[in-house]
């Protein structure tokens, strides 16, 4: 089952800069966790301080609340402002439209 946590951080005062720098360490370790089919890392379009970190999860069972990957950092990203955190479980996908027209 695909399933999607995405934790967003909203940077307070200089952190920016450094968050920045630390997201892109996070995901090059991010990418090596065998638990995780992807991760993503999204700047918003005007707020330079809002950014969005999506785990794709594929599994038998999806989290209902914060994986492991995803409890570590959320505890090491707290220190550079807000953080929220969702988890999201695919319904279905532009592959299934097709599908069932067949």
């Amino acid at each position: 089952m695909a399933w999607l946590e995405i934790i967003e951080i909203r940077a307070m005062g200089s952190n920016r800069e450094i968050l920045k720098s630390q997201l892109q360490d996070l995901i090059d370790d991010m990418n090596k966790e065998a638990d995780l089919h992807a991760v993503k890392i999204y700047r918003h379009a005007i707020l330079e301080t809002d950014f969005s970190i999506h785990l794709f999860h594929d599994s038998e069972k999806p989290e209902t609340g914060c994986s492991t990957i995803c409890s570590r950092l959320v505890s090491s990203l707290k220190d550079f402002g807000f953080v929220n955190h969702t988890v999201w479980i695919e319904s279905f996908n532009k592959g299934d439209r097709n599908e069932s027209k067949k």
